[in-house]
């Protein structure tokens, strides 16, 4: 048995799915990101049966005092009146339209709903459907597509709410989730670990990037070099996640999904597949399994092929219920010749970090 599937076999799990189509009125015309992202993953749960296992949570709103828990009430208040004016640019990459304003509530409020259910037992995990997207949003911009950002707003509710102690963001989106690093960059109660393409938008996250005061050695840059695949991104999970992990001891497992690793993904020129990213899910569900009760909520963040993005959060679903069987529809990478310098790079990470290879 494949160490995919062993890991994976696990009858009777309970997996959240927050899902609204509120999340289809952020209209933003022919951007990359947009509605058919929801609209493609959510036809294709349908149609593989798999939506019909899931336990539909139903977004809220976030309120103004959540969302103050990151973003300065004048920048809450300068999207609002962009959105009332009927729709603007707020940064170059970021469009908003009438409706933008709420919906962005409610993508905020959606991952709360997924934390509030998985720390009270109601599900074992979850996965929040939620756009726009919010890796990038610090606490008084729009950046790369965000507005509000979700996994950190839900980082400070769970840590306030919950009373809880440490919490564990991992982002494997293939940009660096600068916006959620800038809000725990000195908070030792916020463990964010991040592989990205490197150099590539933002411009952020070089693997010195380790947090400042209290906070110093809780950031985990892994940047990753262009051609990169499945077997760079797990060796960066087992081999530095995982110890990092096990020495922090997380209550709470948060996860930014960005699908746009992935190799047939135009935006950018990683190598990882539909099973790379299950994988990568199932390394996360023993790490909760065995640190935090199994608490761990995923979170939608990029990713651009339509057809990827739809069979990778059916196979990180198939994960999180405990399938024994991961389906890969679109396939692995053609072979090319991958970039060296990889165990340097991690064994450069290490020392920083103060992880012991194993011999």
């Amino acid at each position: 048995m494949s160490l995919l599937r062993y890991l994976c076999y696990d009858g009777g799990m309970k997996a959240g799915l927050v899902y609204d189509p509120i999340y289809l009125e952020h209209n933003t015309g022919e951007h990359v990101e947009n509605s058919r992202r929801l609209v493609t993953a959510m036809s294709y749960l349908e149609e593989t049966r798999i939506k019909g296992r899931l336990t539909m949570l139903s977004p809220r709103p976030a309120l103004m005092e959540e969302l103050e828990m990151l973003h300065t009430p004048e920048y809450i208040a300068y999207v609002k009146g962009e959105v009332e004016k009927g729709g603007n640019w707020l940064d170059p990459d970021t469009v908003v339209c009438p409706r933008s304003y709420e919906v962005a509530l409610y993508a905020a409020g959606g991952l709360l709903v997924a934390v509030e259910a998985v720390v009270r037992g109601e599900v074992d995990n979850a996965f929040a459907l939620v756009r726009p997207p919010g890796h990038h949003a610090i606490h008084n911009r729009a950046m790369g597509f965000c507005i509000f950002n979700n996994v950190a707003i839900a980082a400070k509710f769970a840590l306030s709410k919950f009373n809880l102690s440490r919490i564990l963001i991992v982002d494997f989106d293939v940009h660096h989730g600068n916006g959620t690093q800038d809000a725990f960059y000195a908070d030792p109660k916020v463990l964010y670990f991040s592989t990205h393409q490197y150099p590539f938008y933002p411009g952020t996250g070089r693997m010195e990037e380790t947090g400042v005061g209290e906070g110093k050695g809780t950031t985990v840059n892994f940047p990753l070099v262009a051609g990169w695949g499945d077997e760079e991104y797990l060796r960066a999970f087992q081999e530095v996640l995982v110890p990092i992990s096990h020495r922090f001891q997380p209550e709470l497992i948060l996860v930014s999904a960005g699908f746009d690793p992935h190799w047939a993904d135009h935006l950018a020129m990683m190598r990882v597949s539909v099973r790379g990213f299950a994988q990568m899910a199932v390394i996360l569900k023993k790490l909760a399994a065995e640190l935090c009760q199994g608490r761990l909520v995923f979170t939608l963040e990029g990713g651009y092929n339509l057809r990827v993005v739809a069979a990778s959060i059916k196979a990180i679903f198939d994960v999180l219920l405990g399938s024994s069987e991961i389906d890969d529809p679109v396939g692995e990478a053609s072979m090319v010749r991958k970039p060296e310098g990889f165990d340097k790079r991690i064994e450069k990470i290490k020392q920083l970090h103060y992880i012991v290879s194993q011999s």
